[in-house]
């Protein structure tokens, strides 16, 4: 046995040996389609040339500089990729070392810019039910996912309270419109507002597009809309959370480009290095940054390994990549040809519930009765059967269980490299409803 803690403590997983595009390969010579990008991690796939020629560059002219004392030419350079044209007027970057340590950022920066401002008193934040916004004390206290907040409930800060994400699928009501829906969600929202005292509210965080706890569901239109009205309103701070579904996974750069609305704090991490190096970081208004210029001229705040020189000089060439090779406009085709393969495949199967996403970010929900949308036995580990059996045939995807409540529910996400084919969806689409046929043929009871 290893002596790593992995996740799963009684049996080891595969080694990973070697990986080149969107292929990996184990110790055993089992070659993978890497269709989740790990975590929607690997945006441009594996072993990069550009990407790796950037980070030896890096290395060889410095590896590490403690920010206390110097900054990084690429870390500067990063930054003026990211928000040097001030996009939805965020203005600043901090880099850290993973979308947790980024949320953990996010939060501080909020509370700071509170007490600068003069509002001591703003000790509170909201979030939604059935999010995941990472998995230090702090990011895990702002995360609706009732299965991973259940072991360390007692300790996670009570500064956080939760409200209803936007899951039209399960929660709008039969005789709600999408505009009635979003309205009842606004309503909701501002009734914790009052219910907490409106001027005691720092922030309102949502993930744009909820990742791995919902699987890959889009807010309505006019959502985000409304709930950035709420929080203008008092005053208060919106936070996105673009870990997953930003810098370029949902077919845009931003996810929030396509919600007409702009954040005051946004947290990224997987997409802006592609799992070349650790790297994450929050984006930052210019006002927020601006009034802790006229106050302390300080963040409060910081990290060993932020703004890492090679981690930074990774994201660079991996975002200089999405540019030249217009990988945008490759996640909106490819993503368009994923949807509809995976509808074709599956959007008549007797368990498939719904299909949902945007760009290269899908995921299939599984119901045991369409009609009632009833989920199976959490025993039964469907999306756990799921995975492995697509990983026999070839296909690597992510799996979650808890999708309704932490325990029950079961969703299996897709989120391939930018850089996917349209031969590749197709046969990441095969290999995939092989693999739920697959499952289901062999469940055990009458299914």
């Amino acid at each position: 046995m290893s002596h790593i803690v992995h996740r799963n403590l009684l049996k080891d997983p595969p080694i990973a040996v070697s990986g080149q595009g969107i292929w990996l390969r184990d110790s055993t010579g089992h070659d993978v389609i890497d269709g989740s990008g790990g975590a929607a991690v690997a945006c441009l796939g594996h072993g990069h040339p550009h990407v790796v020629s950037a980070m030896k560059a890096q290395i060889d002219r410095l590896c590490y500089a403690h920010t206390a004392l110097f900054s990084a030419g690429s870390a500067e350079k990063l930054a003026e990729v990211l928000v040097g044209h001030k996009p939805g007027g965020l203005t600043h970057a901090y880099f850290v070392s993973s979308g947790s340590e980024g949320m953990e950022a996010a939060l501080k920066i909020a509370r700071q810019y509170f007490l600068e401002a003069g509002e001591p008193q703003r000790t509170r934040f909201i979030a939604r039910r059935q999010s995941y916004h990472g998995n230090t004390l702090g990011a895990l206290a702002a995360s609706g996912n009732i299965a991973r907040r259940a072991p360390y409930a007692p300790i996670l800060s009570d500064a956080f309270s939760h409200v209803s994400a936007c899951f039209a699928y399960r929660d709008r009501r039969v005789d709600e419109s999408d505009a009635d829906y979003v309205a009842r969600l606004a309503a909701e929202l501002e009734a914790e507002f009052q219910r907490l005292g409106p001027r005691n509210v720092i922030a309102f965080c949502a993930e744009t597009v909820v990742g791995a706890t919902l699987g890959c569901a889009t807010a309505l239109p006019g959502y985000f809309q409304a709930m950035r009205a709420v929080c203008d309103r008092h005053g208060a701070l919106l936070i996105l959370d673009e870990v997953m579904s930003g810098m370029g996974r949902t077919g845009t750069l931003h996810a929030w480009e396509q919600e007409g609305v702009s954040p005051d704090i946004q947290v990224i991490a997987k997409g802006l290095g592609g799992g070349y190096q650790p790297i994450g970081g929050i984006l930052v208004h210019g006002r927020v940054v601006e009034t802790l210029k006229r106050g302390t001229g300080t963040f409060k705040h910081g990290h060993t390994y932020q703004a890492h020189p090679v981690a930074c000089a990774a994201a660079l060439a991996v975002q200089e990549v999405i540019a030249e090779e217009n990988l945008l406009a490759n996640t909106r085709a490819m993503g368009a040809l994923l949807e509809r393969g995976l509808v074709e495949r599956l959007g008549n199967h007797r368990h498939v519930g719904d299909i949902r996403g945007r760009g290269l970010f899908w995921a299939v929900e599984f119901v045991q009765d369409r009609a009632s949308k009833a989920t199976f036995d959490p025993a039964l580990a469907i999306n756990e059967r799921i995975k492995h059996a697509a990983f026999a045939h070839g296909l690597a995807c992510y799996p979650m269980g808890g999708t309704i409540d932490g325990k029950h529910g079961d969703h299996v996400i897709l989120s391939p490299p930018y850089i996917v084919t349209a031969r590749d969806v197709e046969m990441i689409v095969e290999r995939f409803g092989t693999a739920v046929d697959e499952v289901f043929a062999n469940l055990p009871g009458a299914f």
